[in-house]
């Protein structure tokens, strides 16, 4: 099965297309982010994959294996490209880290890399306290992660899951394992609409250019438009 663009994720409720154009954005501009939930199946790849379809063809990719070694590789031969972790996890799945890769992970940040990771947390602040304290990330390395998107899974049957992007987080900083978080998008769950709440002030993209991009968007999906080959009409080099 083809993997779902951020289009795909506002035609199927997922998102909306303002939300849309803040994570088209995040990517685009090379910004650090994570996708939390708690439950699986709720679509944490997913929504993380859909973002990195903006990131700039020129920028590259590393879906990292989980080796330190091939992490601090990277981190002597830097390319100004996206670490790419299946997820900040003990489980045992390769491509999950925990404990020294992750910090490693943050070192070679350092060397001008961005990050994409997932995480199994409820909240903005047990996310930033899992990479905190829960793998010994200092507080200023943890703010590398300037993004959060939170995911919320509803139904019980495996065939009936659906999904809302609960939230989307703007991080100033990081205080003893506390984030300092501005929300900027939120999931109203009475009336399952998606509300605007502030602009991103990390991004060069104001609210009026984000609002042009927001309506493109939708006129796409609108249109049928919402395969990865439409979102490279969006693109950038």
């Amino acid at each position: 099965m083809a993997e779902k663009s951020l289009l795909d994720l506002v035609r199927n409720g997922t998102m909306d297309a303002e939300v849309a154009a803040t994570l088209s954005a995040i990517a685009e501009e090379k910004r650090s982010f994570k996708v939390v939930a708690v439950p699986r199946f709720a679509g944490k790849t997913t929504v993380a994959n859909a973002m990195l379809g903006f990131v700039p063809r020129s920028v590259p990719l590393h879906y990292l294996s989980g080796c330190e070694s091939e992490i601090e590789d990277l981190r002597q031969h830097p390319d100004g490209g996206y670490l790419v972790v299946g997820e900040f996890s003990k489980g045992q799945v390769p491509t999950y880290i925990w404990g020294s890769p992750v910090r490693k992970v943050f070192e070679t940040l350092r060397a001008g890399f961005s990050l994409s990771v997932c995480l199994h947390a409820s909240s903005v602040e047990e996310a930033y306290a899992a990479v905190c304290r829960g793998n010994g990330v200092a507080d200023e390395d943890a703010a590398l992660i300037s993004y959060m998107v939170y995911i919320e899974r509803m139904g019980t049957d495996a065939n009936d899951f659906w999904r809302r992007v609960a939230g989307v987080y703007e991080i100033d900083r990081v205080t003893d394992g506390v984030p300092h978080a501005r929300l900027l998008h939120r999931w109203n769950r009475e009336s399952d609409q998606f509300e605007l709440l502030d602009r991103p002030q990390f991004l060069s993209m104001d609210g009026s250019v984000l609002t042009q991009r927001a309506q493109r968007l939708q006129r796409l999906v609108d249109a049928g438009r919402t395969s990865q080959a439409d979102v490279e009409t969006l693109r950038i080099p």
